[in-house]
């Protein structure tokens, strides 16, 4: 679907990517398609000046492909900020990316460290979603 028409279908949605490759892109897409990823978090910091738009309860955005098509639409359901640290198993295993908080930790740290630098009390939002629309 045209992401302009999708835009006047879903007022006020912001459109963002999962991931930080073509691959993990795609991984978490399908995470999220198959019902396994009802979460997902980023550094605060990568929502300040100038930088994605915060995740506001309520709202759908669009979630893209790597290549900037449209995949799905989400509709925020809880925003939490906390220390990386404090992310508990219940999130951590929401995101649907690992069967532990170790390996979920292990995973994020990795991310972060690609993206930006990585410390356990760096500050992170953590949303949690439901799917509304694949467009696939």
């Amino acid at each position: 679907m045209n992401l302009e028409i999708l835009k006047q279908k879903y007022p006020g949605a912001e459109t963002f990517k999962f991931g930080d490759s073509p691959a993990l892109s795609a991984e978490l897409i399908a995470l999220v398609r198959d019902g396994k990823k009802t979460a997902t978090c980023g550094a605060l910091r990568g929502f300040q000046e100038g930088g994605e738009a915060m995740p506001v309860v309520g709202r759908t955005d669009i979630a893209l492909n790597w290549d900037g098509t449209p995949a799905i639409v989400i509709e925020t359901v809880e925003v939490t900020t906390r220390r990386f640290r404090d992310v508990d198993v219940k999130f951590a295993l929401a995101e649907g990316e690992n069967d532990t908080l170790e390996g979920w930790q292990k995973d994020h740290q990795s991310y972060f460290e690609r993206n930006g630098g990585f410390d356990p009390d760096m500050m992170l939002v953590c949303e949690r979603f439901r799917l509304i629309e694949d467009l696939k």
